[in-house]
């Protein structure tokens, strides 16, 4: 498809290749617009927040078995505290899709920051394990909604050009948010009240982030699509010079055309109806499924854990050495948001998994020859080795790629349902993952452990080799005629998604 832009423009549409090529003055660099980069940062607070919440009970674990006799006793209520967090965030991922369609983008954002600020209270004050279950909850609500909202608001306020980076900025926060949650651990390890104050800590960035939203705009593409387009128009005159501006505005009125006769609500039977969005939701919800059932968050809320597994008994100690893994997690995700825009999407997934496989087999071997008995501080440090070398593949390519690739795939009118879909999937792997770990090391060995997720990354290579597309560089528009030539053949061009979708 093309369309008719401003004169001297060509009928490439704005920000794709051959768009960039023909006029590469109007190429955008990460740092060329401190409008964007202040939009995204503010964003990616929603990423903060995860990310200390899913790095701050690792330690905060440690405290509260020492406080609760009954949490110290139980495997379950240990697993609990931590998944409890992922039931939120399931059910706010889930009504976040709808949230962000129906009050848009930053009215969302402003949610997700009271509930959490308000379940981080909770955890503070709770007199025992059950209020604390309860804030978990709350703080899991909050959490689950920011997950679906930052990519999006992100990609929609970003040059095409650059997208992939800024997307994955929000993946940088999530990173550097762990990486805070164990230096906040850390600090607290001596104070009286240990684990109070590591998960009351948390409210502060959600309070700081809704005061600042509170001075930000909606993203202009939902504007644009809500009929508002002066708000929308004096926002991307804010991000784009004028010759550029004009064929952006021309690429969302005829994307708004196409949307207009579409059905104006869609709901989640819609999305299995049409042939092109079962595709992009199968490889967006795979992406997702896949992150959490190759390990990261176990090894994210459990590094503490493994670490004394591993024959570090000290608190401390385990501490320290998760936050190095945490601070090479941030470290990757920054190495990440240059990769994604220059090595591409799928195949800096596909490296990623590669050494996610060798990490996760380094890991199980010093597992088993901790358990054979011989030479316990050597194969301690090996299992150390394999951790920093899991976070050192994961977070580059596994760790950004599945939200970036969420955030860009669906057409407008599915891309709230949709991207709370597949959140929600990733929540619930998440939860899989977070409730069964400890179980079954328990259960089977934590070699045996590592082998089953090795096995499962093996068939993440295969997922993507299949079913992921390459979308670095290519607008909405382009992304959404991948799916139509897929579904359809290369021959399909213009017709309504819906109007294919409805006959199948």
């Amino acid at each position: 498809m093309t369309i008719q832009s401003s004169p001297g423009s060509s009928s490439y549409l704005p920000g794709s290749s051959g768009y960039l090529d023909m006029f590469p003055e109007r190429r955008m660099s990460y740092f060329s617009n401190s409008y964007v980069i202040g939009l995204t940062v503010a964003a990616g607070i929603g990423g903060l927040l995860f990310g200390y919440d899913t790095g701050v009970i690792s330690g905060a674990l440690l405290y509260i078995k020492d406080e609760f006799e009954v949490v110290n006793q139980s495997s379950f209520l240990q697993e609990t505290i931590v998944s409890m967090a992922l039931v939120g965030a399931i059910i706010g991922a889930a009504a976040g899709g709808w949230i962000n369609d129906a009050y848009g983008r930053k009215k969302a954002t402003l949610l997700a920051d009271a509930v959490f600020a308000a379940g981080s209270v909770v955890m503070a004050a709770a007199p025992d394990p059950y209020v604390l279950i309860l804030g978990r909850l709350f703080v899991g609500l909050g959490v689950g909604i920011a997950s679906v909202t930052a990519p999006v608001y992100i990609a929609e306020a970003s040059p095409s050009e650059v997208r992939g980076g800024l997307v994955s900025t929000n993946v940088l926060m999530i990173t550097g948010g762990q990486f805070l949650s164990y230096l906040v651990n850390l600090a607290f390890t001596e104070v009286p009240g240990t684990w109070r104050w590591m998960l009351g800590v948390s409210g502060v960035p959600a309070v700081v982030q809704f005061c600042i939203m509170l001075c930000l705009p909606e993203s202009p593409r939902w504007l644009f699509m809500k009929n508002d387009k002066d708000k929308a128009i004096a926002i991307l005159s804010k991000i784009y010079d004028i010759a550029r501006l004009e064929d952006e505005i021309e690429n969302l009125s005829v994307a708004e055309e196409e949307e207009r006769q579409k059905r104006n609500d869609v709901k989640i039977s819609d999305v299995f109806k049409s042939k092109e969005i079962r595709l992009a939701f199968l490889a967006g919800a795979g992406l997702q499924a896949f992150q959490q059932f190759t390990g990261i968050n176990t090894v994210m809320y459990y590094s503490p854990t493994i670490v004394q597994m591993a024959g570090f008994r000290s608190n401390q100690l385990a501490l320290l050495l998760s936050l190095i893994v945490a601070a090479m997690n941030a470290a990757g995700t920054v190495l990440g948001i240059y990769l994604i825009d220059h090595f591409g999407r799928k195949k800096l997934a596909l490296s990623s998994l590669a050494g996610v496989i060798a990490s996760l087999v380094v890991l199980a071997g010093a597992f088993f020859g901790k358990s054979s008995g011989s030479s316990n501080e050597l194969f301690g440090w090996i299992a150390v080795l394999g951790l920093a070398l899991y976070i050192a593949f994961f977070s580059p390519g596994m760790g950004p790629v599945p939200w970036t690739v969420n955030s860009e795939i669906y057409p407008e009118q599915y891309r709230g349902i949709c991207g709370g879909m597949s959140a929600t999937v990733n929540w619930v792997s998440n939860l899989i993952v977070a409730e069964t770990f400890l179980s079954v090391a328990e259960a089977v060995g934590t070699g045996w452990t590592f082998v089953i997720l090795a096995c499962i990354a093996v068939l993440a290579v295969v997922f993507v080799t299949v079913y992921v597309p390459e979308t670095v560089g290519l607008t909405f528009v382009e992304v959404e005629q991948i799916w139509k030539e897929r579904a359809w053949g290369s021959g399909y061009n213009t017709e309504s998604l819906l109007e294919r979708g409805n006959d199948n």
